[in-house]
C-alpha cells in the first residue's frame, strides 16, 4: 500500500511538473512575441499618439507643444487585485495566458497581423478594455453571448475569447467577430498562446521575416 501511495505521489509530482514546464514556455511564447512587435512598431516610429499620455509612458524630454506625444512600453504594474476586480465586471475568469500577456507590458497600440490589440494603458487599462467590451458594438451581440473582446480584427471586427464552450480550465477558444455577421464567428485559434503565435507566423511571413 505504502508503494502505491509512492508511485501515485510520483505521478502527481511528475504532472505538476509538466504543467508548470508547460506554463513557462507558453509565458516565454506570449511575452517574447509582444516585445518583438512593440520593439517593431517603435523602430518604425509608430508609438506617437494624438493625445494625452500616461505620464510614466511619456517621453519626459518631448516639446511639450508638438501635438503628436511619443509613449514607450512600460513594465506592467497590473495586479492580482485589478484582475480579479476586472474578471468580477465582466463575469468570466480571464485565461492564464492573457492574464500573463497583462501583466507583461503597458502599451498603446500593439499591431500584430490583423489584429490591433486593445490599448495597455498604466492608470487606464481597465477603461479601456470595459470600453472595448460594454461600449463599442451592442452587448447583445458579444459580452451577453458569451464573447470577451480583447483585440480589433482589421476594420470589420474583433479577436474573442468564447466563453460558452465548456472551459473547465478557462483556457478559451479564439474566434474572430466580424459586425456584418455577428452570429456566425470564425474559429481562429484554440487559445490564447496558440492565437499569439498564430498572429505572429501571419505578420512575419507578410513582412518576408521567416525568423
Amino acid at each position: 500500500m505504502e508503494g502505491f501511495f509512492f508511485v501515485n505521489k510520483f505521478y502527481i509530482y511528475i504532472a505538476d511538473f509538466i504543467e508548470q514546464g508547460y506554463l513557462l514556455m507558453a509565458n516565454e511564447d506570449i511575452i517574447s512575441i509582444v516585445d518583438y512587435h512593440l520593439q517593431k512598431w517603435m523602430g518604425a516610429e509608430g508609438n506617437k499618439l494624438p493625445t494625452e499620455i500616461d505620464s510614466l509612458m511619456a517621453d519626459p524630454d518631448q516639446n511639450p507643444k508638438e501635438e503628436w506625444r511619443t509613449w514607450f512600453p512600460i513594465n506592467s504594474r497590473v495586479t492580482d487585485s485589478e484582475i480579479s476586480e476586472f474578471e468580477d465586471r465582466i463575469g468570466h475568469v480571464l485565461p492564464a495566458d492573457y492574464i500573463t500577456f497583462l501583466k507583461h507590458k503597458h502599451f498603446y497600440e500593439l499591431n500584430i497581423s490583423e489584429a490591433s490589440f486593445c490599448e495597455h494603458p498604466v492608470f487606464t487599462w481597465r477603461k479601456s478594455l470595459s470600453e472595448m467590451i460594454f461600449d463599442g458594438y451592442p452587448k447583445e451581440f458579444l459580452i451577453e453571448r458569451g464573447l470577451i473582446p480583447f483585440a480589433n480584427w482589421s476594420d470589420w471586427g474583433h479577436l474573442c475569447f468564447d466563453t460558452s464552450g465548456k472551459n473547465s480550465d478557462h483556457n478559451y477558444r479564439i474566434v474572430i467577430w466580424d459586425h456584418e455577421i455577428p452570429y456566425d464567428n470564425q474559429f481562429f485559434a484554440s487559445d490564447f498562446k496558440t492565437s499569439m503565435i498564430k498572429l505572429d507566423k501571419q505578420d512575419r511571413e507578410s513582412c518576408g521575416d521567416k525568423e
